[in-house]
């Protein structure tokens, strides 16, 4: 795949918009020039003379089915269009999805659409805990259905058997790529691919237990269009040209300027991560109670704090709850979905609001908090940086005239001290 092209190599559909920086951020890692734009395009997307891959970010994870298969559909067309070589239908590295879909039914979709035989299933992302054995998912060393995501707000994981997961989601038979196959001579994973086609088999779990399995399974798919599965995969596609050509994968243009944390995510990871940097950061909760009784003053209270103590060398953490207890009270009065909306709405009017005060760095922990963010900005298009951890990029972004840099964190990424050493990727 080196040399000069007027076209892209990949073509990626991402089920939402942290999951999209992830898979980007991959893609950027491995030396691919990517762009990215958020939600179905309204008009044919832009030629990139430079770009190697095209990200489009959707919020489609937890969507209506129909409205799910719709989308990404249509982003299909769009990047075919462009011309893309290959495709690759992004999802969450634990297979986050309701038993009735979304990752069944929108696979099923694509293959169609692209006239495809078969395609892989492959969550897994060795190097942030997931990995795939006997078709079983695990985090870290825990199976998934004992992990924090059994108790996810939107979709609880509290079945580890991806074979039985999807197939609930699907009309074809699930096959499996299973670990004693990687491991055996070169060639036996793509004849066991080719064998369970031949069966009739579309969609094939891969197991992976860490990077040296990756790179098999790559090989392995090199004859597929359609690849579907978490970013693990995609950190070991070859280079798109020589490692030498121009200018490198995550150069993006840096915004000097106050910065400020977002934090609406209550997963485990973030939860920690916003309790290390209470410890060194100036921060300020806004309470589910405070919301709920009053959104707007709660909100304005917020911003007038965090004008007070922007600092360019030191950000402003605004969070949602420092213990799960707090949302699953507020769950319990208003419903799950209600709930989260409340705290997306206020947390993106807090991010226009810092944004028009100056703040020019954004650090967004949580998926729908970061694609309620991204939306109330209104942008469409984000450039990929330097990764602040792994399957976190830095991004670059045009609002209200100026540069802004964001990073989009899903809510399990990121390791203790992410909040107080993300910014350092951008020095």
């Amino acid at each position: 795949m080196n040399g000069h092209r007027d076209h892209p190599v990949w073509g990626c559909i991402a089920d939402d918009l942290t999951g999209a920086t992830d898979i980007a951020a991959a893609l950027v890692a491995a030396g691919f020039r990517t762009t990215l734009t958020v939600g179905v395009p309204e008009r044919p997307l832009p030629q990139e003379p430079d770009a190697d891959a095209v990200v489009v970010a959707l919020k489609s994870r937890t969507a209506p089915r129909r409205e799910a298969v719709a989308d990404s559909l249509a982003v299909l067309h769009h990047l075919s269009a462009l011309g893309c070589e290959r495709f690759w239908f992004k999802y969450c590295s634990t297979f986050d999805s309701t038993p009735q879909g979304n990752i069944g039914p929108v696979t099923e979709a694509l293959l169609e659409a692209l006239a495809e035989q078969c395609t892989v299933l492959c969550p897994a992302y060795p190097d942030n805990g997931r990995t795939v054995y006997q078709g079983h998912l695990f985090v870290a060393d825990t199976l998934l259905s004992e992990s924090p995501m059994r108790h996810h707000p939107l979709t609880p994981m509290t079945d580890p058997d991806l074979r039985r997961v999807l197939a609930a989601q699907s009309t074809q038979p699930v096959g499996l790529l299973p670990h004693a196959v990687l491991r055996a001579p070169e060639g036996a994973a793509r004849d066991h691919l080719d064998k369970l086609t031949a069966q009739g088999i579309r969609m094939i779990i891969a197991d992976t237990t860490g990077n040296e399995d990756l790179a098999v399974i790559e090989r392995a798919t090199r004859h597929l269009r359609l690849i579907t599965g978490g970013s693990g995969l995609a950190r070991v596609l070859p280079p798109p040209r020589a490692a030498d050509a121009q200018a490198p994968a995550d150069r993006i243009e840096t915004a000097p300027g106050p910065a400020a944390i977002l934090a609406g995510s209550v997963s485990a990871a973030t939860l920690g991560q916003t309790a290390h940097a209470r410890r060194y950061l100036p921060h300020r909760k806004l309470p589910m109670a405070d919301l709920r009784a009053d959104p707007v003053s709660t909100v304005a209270k917020a911003l007038a704090w965090a004008r007070d103590h922007l600092d360019p060398s030191v950000p402003v953490l605004l969070h949602s709850a420092e213990e799960r207890m707090e949302v699953e009270q507020a769950q319990q009065s208003l419903g799950a979905t209600e709930a989260a909306a409340l705290v997306e709405r206020a947390l993106a009017d807090c991010a226009r609001g810092l944004l028009d005060a100056g703040v020019r760095r954004l650090i967004i922990a949580g998926g729908e908090t970061s694609g309620a963010v991204v939306s109330a900005l209104g942008l469409r298009n984000l450039r990929i940086g330097p990764a602040a951890a792994p399957g976190v990029p830095w991004t670059s972004a045009t609002y209200a005239g100026h540069t802004v840099n964001l990073a989009l964190k899903s809510g399990n990424f990121g390791a203790p001290d992410f909040f107080t050493t993300a910014q350092e990727a951008l020095r």
